[in-house]
């Protein structure tokens, strides 16, 4: 995946060649992006980290108006495809997670382990020193045991349009925290399918708090990370790569094994070889998807 330094980054956003090829490589991460910020178990900055979008948006939001047009239309068809995969897959993948939940993580975490060695070298940029590594195991044990031990729904209550404000924070912070998923802690408040029924139906006295949401935590923390980026790069990024390993492998547990317990069989209707089965086809499907989506990408960016 094309990940690099976050300078690099604002250095060739001045003079990348756009193409229309990569104009929709960015909308296809943007659709899956926006599908993996409503998926439980993933989270959306994951994914823009594993695209290598993450470094543009909070330069860009960080670093606000500066550069904005050219960062504008860098980071518009990502917007695109973020608003498909999101309005256009939300009732989709909230059937597909009730009852294919353990599969269907499965390929995107497939997806995400395929770019792993990319991530481990972007973090890297920078030097590699025993802070790095602490700042890597730590980050992967906490999101590990936060995921693990944090599984059980705490409350039910009934969204208002304050609520669902809170909702959108949440969402907006699986953006500028990679490994947070919110989607997680709406099922815990049992506002989840709530959430993906307002948007598929689109609803927006649902849609429009959600949104007000996202931007006031874009607002109050993009500058904070990105002042963080560039004092504290090689800490920053192995924190970011500890959450996506800590939050990957914490989804066996919490996602894909409760799908291959009795309860999760009969809710999809498989036996349990064939569920299995499934579940290492789909991961493994992930990683091809995503080594061939790298030669795509490499073959067409327009930092080429």
């Amino acid at each position: 995946m094309n990940n690099s330094n976050p300078k690099d980054n604002n250095t060739g956003i001045e003079d990348y060649r756009e193409t229309p090829a990569s104009w929709l490589i960015r909308v296809v991460k943007g659709a899956l992006i926006g599908i993996g910020a409503i998926l439980p178990g993933l989270s959306g900055g994951v994914l823009m980290v594993v695209f290598g979008v993450y470094d543009r948006l909070i330069s860009f939001l960080g670093n606000f108006p500066k550069n904005f047009k050219k960062h504008f239309f860098f980071l518009l068809p990502v917007g695109i495809g973020g608003v498909i995969g999101i309005f256009l897959f939300a009732g989709l993948v909230s059937a597909a997670f009730g009852k294919f939940a353990a599969q269907f993580v499965s390929l995107f975490i497939g997806f995400v382990a395929g770019t792993v060695p990319s991530l481990w070298k972007t973090a890297g940029l920078k030097g590699r020193s025993a802070k790095g590594y602490i700042a890597l195991i730590a980050a992967a044990a906490a999101v590990f045991a936060f995921m693990l031990y944090g599984e059980n729904q705490l409350t039910s209550i009934e969204p208002d349009f304050l609520i669902w404000i809170g909702g959108g924070v949440l969402v907006g912070l699986g953006f500028i925290v990679p490994g947070l998923s919110p989607s997680n802690f709406l099922i815990y408040f049992g506002m989840y399918s709530k959430m993906s029924d307002g948007i598929s139906n689109l609803d927006f006295s649902v849609i429009i708090p959600l949104l007000l949401g996202v931007l006031l935590a874009a607002a109050a923390f993009s500058k904070i990370v990105s002042i963080l980026f560039e004092k504290k790069y090689e800490i920053m990024y192995h924190i970011i790569l500890g959450t996506v390993l800590g939050s990957s492998v914490a989804i066996f547990p919490t996602v894909v094994a409760p799908g291959l317990m009795p309860e999760g069989l009969m809710e999809s209707g498989l036996t349990f070889f064939p569920a299995l089965l499934l579940v290492i086809v789909m991961f493994v499907l992930g990683m091809v998807s995503s080594l061939l989506f790298s030669r795509v990408e490499e073959r067409y960016s327009p930092d080429r």
